[in-house]
């Protein structure tokens, strides 16, 4: 380790360059992977924030939401200790042009979340939603429509931050849901899209027209969540590679740089394994200190993001590509230990 301080600090901008090379590598891999966990909360926090165990649907919905479609007489087949309905609406709200997703639900379901103002709706046309939707917009006692439905909502309560599919979030009673989504079309047993069960769920008989899934598997299969993820989680292990190549390219450079260096210290009796260490030690060094610059790097960008740009902090997704990054760094290293092996140190001092 004295070997590789000492050579570093002899070559400040040689090592100055590999460290700013590792720094902006990992810099793209934090603020992906900050974009990727930021996305993937946008897209199923709604649901999260549910804090339930498993989801019954139409066996023919292909496990999504919007696609399943029950009746609220199917609840009596589902046996679970909690349970409640649940609705989707996905539209608009014609004031602001705002996408926004609304779920229909009973007033004392156990998946609505707790409200930070206001009280649950109780009436018909009453709807609660979340902060991230009221801001400075809307207040309690505010009125908006929604879609082609041409009567006004009045909000009565409003929730924590929350989002599905990245939109934010309304919460209203199933006749109002209904209402919105089907207008004034009739129907013999009140339509739903799901049944939600705080623990484990389980169909009174065999029925081939229902599937229990976990919410696990349903977040995976809500339409864009996997793919999403999939993406950016490609492009950060690329990089992972790009990080060892880069490293490992500079290595290499600088030690054919240094063959006589080497050849005088083989001739004194120094072993290949300390000038092997000491090379692993640099490659170390530089993983390290690029990492950790890097980390600095991405928290100070996160507090100026647009506040519409989605990007959260995964402390344990961090540590674990910190991680990664240092040890593909020690890799790029060991790309020349072969050539330090190889010298020969009558032929490094002659030439």
């Amino acid at each position: 380790m004295f070997l590789a301080l000492k050579e570093m600090r002899y070559a400040k901008l040689r090592y100055g360059l590999i460290i700013g090379m590792m720094l902006l590598i990992a810099y793209v891999v934090f603020m992906l992977s900050g974009l990727a966990t930021g996305l993937a909360e946008e897209f199923k926090k709604g649901i999260d924030d549910w804090q339930a165990q498993n989801i019954v649907l139409s066996a023919e919905a292909n496990d999504t939401l919007a696609a399943s479609q029950l009746t609220i007489d199917e609840m009596n087949q589902v046996i679970s200790k909690e349970k409640a309905p649940i609705g989707l609406y996905s539209g608009a709200i014609k004031e602001l042009q705002q996408n926004i997703t609304v779920f229909g639900t009973n007033s004392d379901a156990f998946l609505l979340p707790k409200l930070t103002e206001g009280k649950l709706f109780q009436k018909t046309n009453e709807i609660i939603i979340s902060e991230n939707l009221a801001k400075d917009t809307y207040k309690i006692g505010d009125k908006l429509t929604i879609g082609n439905y041409p009567e006004e909502l009045t909000v009565v309560g409003i929730f924590p931050e929350t989002y599905y599919t990245v939109t934010p979030v309304i919460y209203t009673d199933l006749a109002t849901w209904t209402k919105i989504k089907f207008g004034e079309q009739n129907f013999a047993s009140q339509p739903i899209n799901a049944i939600v069960t705080k623990e484990e769920a389980q169909l009174e008989k065999a029925d081939n027209t229902m599937s229990i899934l976990t919410i696990d598997t349903f977040i995976e299969a809500i339409p864009g969540y996997s793919a999403q993820n999939l993406t950016l989680n490609a492009m950060i292990y690329f990089l992972f590679v790009v990080a060892a190549a880069v490293v490992g390219i500079f290595m290499y450079v600088m030690t054919l740089q240094k063959t006589a260096i080497f050849g005088v210290m083989k001739a004194q009796g120094i072993r290949n394994s300390f000038i092997a260490k000491s090379l692993i030690a640099q490659a170390f060094i530089v993983g390290v200190v690029g990492v950790g610059l890097a980390i600095c790097l991405a928290m100070l960008t996160s507090f100026v993001l647009p506040e519409a740009m989605p990007f959260a902090i995964a402390w344990s997704q961090w540590g674990m590509y910190s991680v990664i990054l240092i040890f593909v760094a020690i890799i790029g290293g060991l790309f020349s230990i072969q050539t330090v092996a190889k010298v020969d140190p009558i032929t490094a001092i002659g030439g």
